[in-house]
């Protein structure tokens, strides 16, 4: 073992990240000179554009989208906003029916055609509140003639391409300028452009759909036209508003160049100025913006690598990091279903494209914290913070009581959408997020984000479950009504008069956290009423299949969430460092769920599932599982479609609309297989499959504020790494002595072991 310490620990953080950085940049620049079908091309490649909007190529910057793609003869950029929404109310949610005791009546009748008339008819009569498209910029190439080839390289975040005719077109949306940038060189001559704006008002002869656009009532906006320039405004529900703004100019005859800016009026979110004076700030020169922009994306891949000898693995992990990092942006929005690509089609996105905080929004979130990427993390605990007075609001409506529950179906502003009766309005929600604000809280080991955001936001979660809860003679707590996600879909048993071991995890963990949060502030008569509180909840149910649904109810059929086993993973209240019982316990679980089939399975559920096999340290099966998500549930564009789009027996489902959380919940399961935290001992590459004979990573974070790096080669672990920023106790497990050491380092230390 070799220590080596630092005094200047900036200093030789700034050279490490420059190391990192040149030996990233040079390995990036050889792969992309490679041929772009090898294994080692980590971006996407076509020799076509597609001609699906949902596959089109994905650029983003958190705030803005674009999906480029061929409609008809013309190239199409349809573009998209993370903020844009119709915020309409909903009336029926806020009546005095509208309660959970309400609910518990009608559970209690075995009759719930009232709940189902105020809470689920709406949501099949009514489109809004939704997530909106902002209309798209058509370029007429039909002149240009046949594509050579697509190609979107993720290490610099921009589309390029390219015809066989000599023209190249280049698009990026920047990374730090809030406009999207375009390029055509070698133009055999003027390209037309157009700017269509979403359908709010049909055309005569086209049928109107339940999802159709025109269904919010909107007039259309106006287009304005003026020299080599385009305006757009479009008046939403209320308050509410966005504009386009596209400007282009050809520097020479051969030459295209242009921007466009997209913004809006009335949400959190809107720049207090116009699109026109937004992009006066910026420059407008194509190669400049393209070397701020690309600095950006250097920075963002240089945080963290990885180098896995199953080249198809690697590729996609890098294909969904690629997209966290233009999904997920300060300052903006956190992810919803489609994050910032929104349907393309006339229509409305699919489930509204709204906030699914009984998994979707939390998978989501999974890779940001290993991969070394806090900020972009910090995003959802920014608007949970955000969305906290409403949420707040909604417990003490809902819920009747105070403290803080989060509507599990989420608008923008944390309002409650809707939808089946039993999801949207679990009881434990907020038990789930508040692993959000710990994860942050214990990677980051930043004790003022403690102070002032994760213990005050857990603490008001932990008081809504003492005032919601119900004590029994024996002294234990159970809630009035339970649930587990979609377990039963809509029907009266969906509810569960004992509590659930879903609802149990979020509760027990959010309880266990509280006291955890509150002992490292020194509060220490907090910290004993949640460690009280704590034990006054029960054990997790179990029966010969493992961990149940809830008491005396296993899991009885295929499904495709995994919360009842939410104990396990994420929230690692049960782990198999626990001990034999506990291996054996989790072992079973997973074997009992893949037991029923894969019938009702969707994409995360592979995904999730990996992740769990990771945990095991099975390698083998979380590869087999995250192989099958690539070739069976993933587009050309590598977003997640939730049916098997193979037909090969992987699901039930065969449906198309797409969701990322199965994306993001993919690079999870990566970094699980090469670094392990999660019960406060660092272990690297527990979970490689037994064919892997090399792998490495780089600058992967861990609890702690511990960065990571390792490789792994002729089957055996040669060096670790460890650069420690706060300072602290680190507990690792030493493959070369086959035992945990603990280990103090100073803050800037660096820890080499080979």
């Amino acid at each position: 073992m070799r220590i080596y310490k630092h005094i200047k620990a900036k200093s030789i953080m700034n050279i490490t990240l420059h190391l990192i950085l040149t030996f990233f940049l040079l390995t990036g620049i050889q792969s992309l000179q490679a041929q772009d079908d090898t294994p080692t091309f980590h971006g996407l490649y076509a020799d076509k554009l597609p001609v699906v909007w949902d596959e089109g190529i994905p650029l983003g910057n958190g705030i803005m989208g674009t999906l480029i793609w061929q409609k008809g003869a013309n190239l199409r950029l349809a573009l998209d906003r993370a903020d844009l929404w119709d915020l309409r109310p909903v009336k029926e949610f806020s009546g005095p029916d509208y309660s959970y005791r309400f609910i518990q009546e009608a559970v209690k009748k075995n009759d719930l055609s009232e709940v189902y008339k105020l809470i689920d008819a709406r949501t099949s009569q009514d489109i809004a509140p939704t997530k909106i498209p902002a209309g798209a910029i058509e370029f007429g190439i039909q002149k240009l003639g046949e594509i050579e080839s697509v190609k979107l390289d993720v290490h610099k975040a921009t589309c390029t391409i390219q015809w066989k005719n000599g023209t190249k077109g280049q698009f990026f949306t920047g990374a730090t300028d809030k406009m999207g940038h375009f390029k055509f060189t070698h133009l055999p001559d003027t390209l037309s452009i157009f700017f269509q704006r979403p359908q709010f008002e049909l055309e005569k002869g086209i049928k109107e759909s339940h999802n159709s656009l025109s269904r919010l009532g909107y007039k259309n906006g106006k287009v304005k036209e003026k020299e080599n320039s385009i305006y757009y405004y479009q008046k939403l529900y209320g308050e509410t508003s966005y504009e386009v703004v596209l400007k282009w100019t050809y520097p020479n005859k051969q030459t295209l160049e242009g921007t466009y800016c997209l913004t809006t009026q009335g949400t959190w979110y809107s720049e207090p100025e116009s699109a026109e004076n937004l992009m006066k700030k910026y420059t407008e020169n194509f190669d400049a913006a393209l070397s701020v922009h690309q600095q950006w994306w250097q920075d963002y891949w240089s945080r963290c690598r990885i180098t896995l000898p199953d080249k198809i693995l690697e590729r996609q992990w890098y294909l969904e990091m690629y997209k966290f990092g233009a999904a997920s942006r300060k300052d903006a929005p956190p992810i919803c279903l489609q994050a910032v690509w929104t349907a393309d089609n006339g229509q409305t996105p699919p489930w509204r494209g709204d906030f699914h905080n009984d998994l979707n929004t939390q998978l989501s979130y999974w890779p940001g914290y290993a991969s070394n990427h806090m900020e972009e993390s910090e995003v959802f605990t920014d608007w949970l913070w955000k969305i906290k007075q409403n949420s707040e609001n909604y417990t003490r409506q809902f819920f009747g009581v105070e403290g803080l529950n989060v509507p599990c179906i989420s608008t923008l502003n944390g309002k409650n959408l809707g939808g089946w009766n039993q999801y949207s309005h679990q009881p434990s929600t907020s038990g789930w997020l508040a692993h959000h604000f710990y994860l942050q809280w214990k990677y980051s080991a930043d004790t003022r984000f403690l102070k002032e955001k994760a213990y005050p936001w857990v603490k008001e979660a932990a008081r809504y479950f003492e005032n919601i809860s119900e004590k029994g003679k024996d002294g234990m707590r159970k809630l009035p009504l339970s649930s587990s996600p979609e377990i039963n879909d809509n029907r009266p048993d969906a509810w569960f008069t004992e509590t659930t071991n879903f609802d149990l995890a979020c509760i027990r963990f959010t309880l266990q956290a509280a006291g955890e949060m509150a002992d490292s502030l020194k509060l220490t008569n907090e910290a004993a009423h949640w460690k009280q509180q704590l034990k006054e909840w029960p054990d997790f149910a179990t029966d010969s299949t493992g961990l149940t649904i809830a008491p005396h109810y296993p899991l009885k059929y295929t499904h495709r969430h995994l919360s009842h086993l939410l104990a396990f993973h994420p929230l690692g209240l049960l782990d198999i460092s626990q001990g034999k019982d506990v291996k054996k316990l989790l072992e079973r679980s997973v074997h009992h769920f893949e037991e029923q089939g894969v019938q009702g399975w969707v994409g995360y559920t592979y995904t999730w599932l990996a992740n769990m096999q990771a945990r095991l340290f099975n390698g083998d099966a979380a590869s087999r599982s995250l192989h099958i998500f690539i070739k069976a549930f993933c587009s050309p564009n590598s977003f997640h479609l939730n049916g098997d789009q193979l037909l090969k027996g992987y699901s039930g489902f065969t449906y198309r609309p797409f969701t990322l959380e199965g994306n993001f919940a993919y690079a999870s399961a990566i970094q699980e297989m090469l670094l392990q935290c999660h019960t406060g001992v660092i272990r690297v590459f527990p979970a490689l499959p037994e064919s892997w004979q090399e792998a490495s990573f780089q600058n992967m974070r861990a609890i702690g504020g511990f960065l990571v790096s390792a490789d792994f080669r002729e089957g055996k672990v040669k060096q670790i790494s460890i650069h420690s920023e706060k300072g602290g106790t680190l507990k690792l497990w030493n493959p070369f002595k086959k035992k945990t050491e603990t280990i103090q380092l100073k803050a800037g230390e660096i820890l080499t072991i080979d």
